[in-house]
């Protein structure tokens, strides 16, 4: 990819990025609907916990269970 070919996805995706940010109202989210009911919020720990914590426990969780249950026979870093 040429950089002048670079420069224009680049131009595109800041474009379609500013755009997106304009278009979007978050003004609107002060006025309630009818029928909304929120739950209480969430502590700072909580957010945390659910939003980063969680997320890096269920991929530790992951690759740990891919490590230990890969039965292959061949040594690692080595292919066929």
């Amino acid at each position: 990819m040429d950089k002048k070919n670079a420069l224009r996805a680049g131009a595109v995706a800041a474009g379609t990025t500013l755009m997106m940010l304009l278009m979007s109202s978050p003004a609107l989210a002060v006025m309630r609907d009818d029928g909304d009911d929120p739950g209480p919020g969430l502590s700072a720990a909580e957010t945390l916990g659910l939003f980063v914590a969680a997320p890096i426990g269920l991929f530790l969780i992951i690759a740990g269970l891919v490590m230990v249950l890969d039965k292959s026979d061949r040594p690692s870093g080595k292919r066929a």
